[in-house]
């Protein structure tokens, strides 16, 4: 890999809704390197109106319009403070890979029927060109359900590209706001698909009473003590008896939800309920890794839950014999995989090349993803 290989930039904003992570990279065929990267801080304000805006309410064409601006500046903004970072120009890069803010995913296996599914990512991509001058490639799941697909989990394709081992069972797991699994035998994509909640129910359980973003290390779960009373009744969620190409959101898992299935338990210690959410967690990731039709020898989980002990501590021990360790072993460090995926996909769209894995969206077939946004000279 040499200089001369195209730099490509990825934005992610997931939906936890901490920061927008910014990776560039170097691509040489499917093999990329991380450039420079940066975590671009997302107001308390913006945070706000995306947590409002994820449900209906009134005038929200209005406020999604203004909001899809907003972002797109930040956007924008992000891309430039990342390029500045790396001493790069706006020409430098080939483009911009920018997923968007997730505000609804209502895939065909949650929609009424497949005419009626839909996910909508917001983040102006206009803006975003026009603002740094580098072509923006965006809107990355809705071809993949107007083929019939799921839309997500869309880290599959890059999973097999950047972590397939051949004679190697692996699963690649992302942590994040909901969590999703890659299966891989060997060099091929054998599975992928979302597990159901990851940090979502705990990070929002933790501020409700203790007012801080996240549970670190996991200290709060490891405190208390698992319901199986709870447990069992938060496992009754269809979710979790689908099987197959499948994804879900904080449409499915959120408090409202979570507040419905303690209504007829008696009172449970705030404590134990952290715990229970964190064995909801790690058993649902481990019962879809077990449901696949091979052994999985080697567990790589990247994302926030990542950084958190205990949960990685539950993980390796329901997960047993197979390994766990994170994305760092394999090559990348596992704050980023996501930024790349995204910077990854835009090269592969600028190539005119599919995105998708249908294995795993369950599309009828290889498309490929994302609308093309011109940049334009700067210098002008």
């Amino acid at each position: 890999m040499g200089v001369s290989d195209p730099l490509y930039v990825g934005l992610m904003s997931g939906t936890s809704v901490d920061a927008i992570d910014c990776a560039m990279v170097r691509r040489h065929g499917d093999h990329v390197v991380i450039v420079a990267t940066h975590e671009h801080t997302i107001p308390p304000h913006v945070k706000r109106q995306i947590a409002a805006i994820s449900h209906s309410g009134a005038d929200e064409i209005q406020r999604m319009g203004v909001l899809d601006r907003m972002l797109g500046l930040l956007f924008a903004e992000a891309t430039m403070q990342l390029l500045h970072l790396a001493r790069k120009r706006p020409v430098d890069i080939s483009a911009i890979g920018s997923h968007g803010q997730t505000i609804r995913h209502h895939p065909p296996s949650a929609a009424a029927s497949e005419e009626t599914s839909f996910s909508l990512q917001i983040g102006d991509p206009n803006t975003i060109a026009e603002k740094t001058g580098i072509t923006t490639i965006a809107d990355f799941r809705r071809r993949d359900i107007a083929a019939g697909g799921e839309g997500a989990p869309l880290a599959p394709a890059f999973h097999a590209a950047a972590f397939s081992k051949a004679g190697v069972t692996r699963a690649i797991v992302n942590i994040g706001g909901i969590a999703n699994a890659s299966i891989l035998d060997g060099k091929e994509l054998l599975m992928g698909f979302d597990t159901g909640p990851g940090n979502t129910l705990l990070d929002h359980w933790i501020a409700r009473h203790h007012g801080q973003s996240y549970d670190h290390d996991g200290q709060w779960s490891a405190a208390g003590q698992i319901h199986d009373a709870l447990l069992q009744k938060l496992f009754a969620h269809s979710y979790f008896s689908k099987t197959g190409a499948r994804s879900t959101g904080k449409e499915a898992f959120n408090l409202p939800w979570l507040d419905s299935q303690l209504a007829g338990l008696e009172p449970i210690a705030a404590t134990d309920v952290q715990t229970t959410l964190m064995e909801l967690t790690c058993i649902s990731i481990t019962n879809a890794i077990r449901n696949c039709p091979l052994q999985v020898a080697e567990v790589y989980i990247c994302g926030g839950g990542s950084h958190n002990s205990y949960l990685m501590k539950r993980l390796a021990q329901h997960l047993a014999p197979a390994t766990l360790a994170n994305t760092s072993v394999v090559g990348m460090d596992p704050d980023w995989v996501e930024a790349v995926t995204f910077a990854w996909l835009a090269s592969r769209t600028l190539e005119g090349l599919s995105g998708n894995s249908p294995i795993a969206t369950g599309a009828s077939g290889a498309r490929i993803l994302g609308g093309l946004y011109p940049g334009r000279d700067l210098s002008t």
